[in-house]
């Protein structure tokens, strides 16, 4: 026997079922979101670290090799924190200024011969003026040579997980030979942090005093997004414009890594741009980066 009043209920329930359907594929199937990136693809590199849980939230280029410019100051500034922990120096330790490291080229604080820095003055010259002159003594001092402290500085790093870096130099300085990836400059960033939080605070300053002058940093991020709190700036023009950035704030830690943008202000826009993505993700979405130059 038919029914013929239950045909309009049956095709309501088909057309539900088929609308239902249809939502539940437009779930399944990822969208696609545009990320402009300030650099060319064989400049740029990027990651983003969930510094809780190690998790890797975003990352391009990251385990290319690229120039890591005054970054190389992070690991420079590692074997000093080492040193004061070891208690083979003090913060009250005066280094010499040999004419090698008064001759480096800006930026640095300028010496005259026979000049002495002390070690927490020494610190914060190279994480806020990322000076030059400074952490070539540093290498000097701790290691007999540069060449020697590079060598330490290699060492190093293979030990606290980076893979793919060599270092042959205390400052970021030109060498082709120097190369690092993004990955490990954010396992860098992520060790100093964790090993060290007493120094930490060193990479928040923005400026310092320095025999009455004040000294101002180059880390325009600092102040910018609340909850950055360093951690290091740095270009050559091999490189590009790079940055480390440590962000803590309600609960959330990042390390992130922007490397290779045309401009500081480009590179600063892209790390709060890269901030707000990775705090509030998206679910479901593919990210296609348009580089410098692409139309």
């Amino acid at each position: 026997m038919s029914h013929p009043h239950l045909f309009p209920f049956i095709k309501r329930f088909a057309a539900a079922f088929a609308l239902l359907a249809l939502v539940a594929g437009c779930a399944t199937t990822p969208t696609e979101t545009m990320l402009a990136v300030p650099a060319p693809a064989q400049k740029y590199a990027a990651v983003v670290i969930d510094g809780s849980t190690g998790k890797t939230l975003f990352e391009a280029n990251s385990t290319a090799p690229r120039y890591p410019a005054s970054l190389t100051k992070m690991m420079t500034l590692y074997l000093l924190f080492e040193a004061l922990e070891q208690g083979r120096i003090s913060k009250t330790t005066l280094i010499p200024v040999s004419d090698n490291a008064a001759r480096q080229p800006p930026t640095k604080l300028r010496f005259r011969r026979g000049e002495t820095i002390d070690v927490e003055s020494a610190i914060r010259a190279i994480t806020v003026k990322s000076a030059n002159d400074v952490a070539v003594a540093v290498a000097e001092y701790l290691g007999g040579s540069e060449d020697a402290f590079a060598a330490m500085m290699t060492a190093k790093s293979r030990q606290i997980g980076m893979r793919s870096t060599v270092f042959r130099n205390a400052s970021g300085l030109p060498d082709a030979g120097q190369l690092t990836t993004a990955r490990d400059m954010a396992v860098l960033g992520t060790a100093l942090r964790a090993r060290f939080p007493q120094h930490f605070p060193y990479f928040s300053e923005s400026d310092f005093m320095f025999r009455g002058r004040l000294v101002r940093g180059h880390n325009d991020m600092l102040g910018r997004v609340r909850g950055v709190n360093g951690i290091k700036t740095g270009f050559i023009r091999a490189s590009g414009f790079n940055i480390v950035t440590s962000y803590d704030a309600d609960g959330r830690r990042l390390i992130l890594v922007v490397m290779g943008a045309d401009s500081a202000r480009q590179r600063n826009d892209h790390v709060e741009a890269l901030i707000q993505r990775n705090l509030s993700p998206a679910s479901n979405t593919t990210t296609r980066l348009l580089y410098a130059g692409e139309q």
